[in-house]
């Protein structure tokens, strides 16, 4: 009976043991990722909702994190069938709970687009600051852009916003000082953006990098 409550006892340890390793491994105890998703939406909303804010919260999640989402007006995000009912406002967010910042792109247009969030900058230049990764979908760049976060930093986008094309006749001189480096995920230091979301592959042809975006924010969250 001694024999068997010291095996017990063992095994207990060691499950425990390999939960904790897990929790710490995972951030499966406290770390929690703050999501701020564009509004002013143009495109698809419920494509967006599912195949790209979807994406990147099944994958935060299956690698441990909790995913808190917050806008500056912190009013609920409803398509046609997909929705996030309950969203906090970025002026009552606390970034220091938070171990990097992941925006979505949200098929906002890029210029002139909407006006850019500048509770959204504040937050994002701050995380910077403090060495947390920040990763932008496409258009969300516009954020970093105007902030002037882009200035001296590859970064990706659909085309270059320096260029005008057949459809493009404006430049958007927010982008000026960063370097376009294609449409692809690109990193530079705490900064991560990519080029293509699902609205992006809709439209262009280009496979969205949703998946691929966090996963790579993932992997900085980690990065010394």
């Amino acid at each position: 009976m001694k024999r068997t409550g010291i095996i017990v006892t063992v095994m207990l340890f060691f499950v425990f043991g390999i939960i904790s390793f897990t929790s710490q491994v995972y951030g499966q105890s406290a770390k929690k990722v703050l999501m701020i998703p564009r509004e002013g939406y143009s495109g698809d909303l419920d494509l967006m909702l599912k195949m790209e804010v979807g994406v990147m919260n099944i994958l935060l999640k299956n690698a441990g994190f909790q995913v808190d989402i917050a806008t500056t007006s912190g009013f609920p995000i409803v398509g046609n069938t997909e929705k996030i009912p309950k969203l906090s406002r970025l002026v009552d967010i606390k970034l220091d709970d938070y171990v990097g910042i992941i925006m979505p792109c949200m098929g906002v247009g890029a210029f002139p687009g909407p006006p850019v969030s500048q509770e959204a900058i504040a937050v994002v230049k701050k995380a910077l600051a403090d060495g947390k990764p920040v990763a932008a979908s496409t258009w969300s760049t516009t954020i970093l852009a105007e902030g002037g976060l882009l200035k001296g930093k590859k970064y990706a986008a659909p085309a270059d916003p320096l260029q005008t094309t057949g459809t493009r006749k404006v430049t958007d001189l927010r982008y000026e000082g960063g370097f376009y480096s294609g449409f692809g995920v690109v990193q530079d230091g705490k900064l991560i953006t990519s080029g293509a979301c699902p609205s992006i592959e809709r439209s262009w042809g280009i496979p969205s990098k949703a998946a691929e975006l966090t996963m790579t924010f993932i992997k900085a969250i980690g990065e010394k």
